[in-house]
C-alpha cells in the first residue's frame, strides 16, 4: 500500500490518532463483528450450494469458512496485541498482530488452490446449475452485511491503523467482489446456458485473492520489519519539534509501528551554551507536543548540541 494511503489509514478523522484505550476498544469490537458476519454468511451459503450445486457458491462458502478462522485467529491475535508491555515485553505485544495477517495471507492462498482444482474439474466436467433463486437471494444477503462489515471496519482501520483488521477487512473487500461476480456467472448459466462460466468467474475469483493474499502479507512484513511511518506522518513530527523557538534542529529521526502502537525517536538540536536542565525542559515540552498528536506513541528524544551533525560529518 502507498505510503500516502498509509498515513491516512493511520490517522483518524481529525488528523491524530486515537487514545489507546479508545482505539482497542474499536478493534475488539470489529473483530466481534466480522466473526458474527461470517458464521452467518457460511450457514447461507452451505444452504445455497447444497441447493444448486454451483462451484461459484462453493467458492464463496470456501472463503467464507476461512473469513470465521482468520477472523477467529484475528480476535486472538488483537487481544494479544492489546495487552501492555510486561517485563519479557518491554515494547509490548503489538507484532501480534502482524504474525495473524500473515497467516490470514497463508489462509487465503490456500482457499486459492483449492478453488482452482475445483473450478478446473468443473470446466473439464461441466454441467448446470439447479435452484438460481436460491443463490441469488443468498449472495444478495451475503452482499448487504459484507457491504455493513466493510464500512465498519473501514471506520476501525481510519481510527487505529491496525494492520490485522485492515487484513482483516481485505478478506471481506474481496467477499464483495466475489458475491457480485457469483450472481453473474448464476445469470449466464441459468439464461444463457453457459455452463462454463460458473468455474471461469470461480478461476478468476481465485487470482483476485492471491491478490489480495500478497497486499496483506506485505504490510504485515513490513510491521515486522519495523519499516518507518508514512513520510507525511514523519514530516508532522519534524515541524512539531521544529516549533518550539528554543529547537535549533532535528536529526535521527527514527519511527516504527506496533499494533496500534507508535515508538518514535529523534535528536534535537540546542544552543549548546544552555544547562542541562533547560535541555531537559525543552525536550519535556517536545514530547509532550508530539503524544499530543499521536496518543498512542512512546517517544524517546536525545538532546544535542548545535552543529553535531556537521562536526561528525568533518571528523568522518
Amino acid at each position: 500500500m502507498p505510503n500516502d494511503a498509509k498515513s491516512l489509514e493511520n490517522q483518524s478523522q481529525d488528523g491524530q490518532r486515537l487514545p489507546p484505550e479508545t482505539a482497542a476498544r474499536l478493534m475488539r469490537l470489529a473483530t466481534y463483528a466480522s466473526v458474527s458476519v461470517a458464521s452467518v454468511l457460511i450457514a447461507a451459503k452451505f444452504a445455497a450450494w447444497v441447493s444448486t450445486g454451483a462451484v461459484s457458491l462453493l467458492s464463496t462458502l470456501i472463503d467464507s469458512l476461512l473469513d470465521v478462522g482468520a477472523s477467529l485467529l484475528n480476535l486472538i491475535a488483537v487481544r494479544h496485541a492489546l495487552e501492555p508491555a510486561d517485563r519479557e515485553h518491554r515494547f509490548g505485544h503489538g507484532k501480534a498482530e502482524a504474525l495473524s495477517g500473515l497467516a490470514q495471507a497463508a489462509f487465503i492462498c490456500g482457499s486459492a488452490v483449492f478453488l482452482t482444482i475445483e473450478a478446473g474439474e468443473r470446466l473439464l466436467h461441466p454441467r448446470g446449475i439447479d435452484n438460481t433463486a436460491i443463490g441469488y437471494w443468498v449472495m444478495v444477503l451475503a452482499i448487504v452485511l459484507t457491504l455493513a462489515l466493510v464500512l465498519f471496519q473501514r471506520h476501525v482501520v481510519r481510527q487505529t491503523g491496525s494492520v490485522a483488521i485492515t487484513a482483516d477487512s481485505a478478506h471481506y473487500r474481496m467477499d464483495l467482489l466475489v458475491n457480485i461476480s457469483v450472481i453473474v456467472s448464476l445469470i449466464l448459466v441459468s439464461n444463457l446456458g453457459w455452463t462454463w462460466a460458473d468455474p471461469a468467474f470461480a478461476l478468476a475469483i481465485a487470482a483476485y485473492i492471491v491478490w489480495g493474499a500478497w497486499q496483506i502479507g506485505m504490510d504485515a512484513y513490513h510491521m515486522l520489519m519495523d519499516r518507518e511511518l508514512a513520510d507525511d506522518e514523519r514530516r508532522a513530527i519534524r515541524d512539531i519539534a521544529l516549533a518550539h523557538p528554543e529547537v535549533l534542529g532535528v536529526h535521527d529521526l527514527r519511527t516504527r509501528s506496533s499494533g496500534h502502537r507508535v515508538f518514535i525517536q529523534m535528536h534535537l538540536e540546542m544552543d549548546g551554551d544552555i544547562s542541562l536542565h533547560d535541555a531537559h525542559k525543552i525536550s519535556d515540552a517536545v514530547e509532550a507536543e508530539v503524544m499530543e498528536a499521536f496518543p498512542n506513541a512512546e517517544v524517546l528524544i536525545h538532546e544535542d548540541p548545535e552543529g553535531i551533525e556537521e562536526e561528525r560529518a568533518a571528523f568522518h
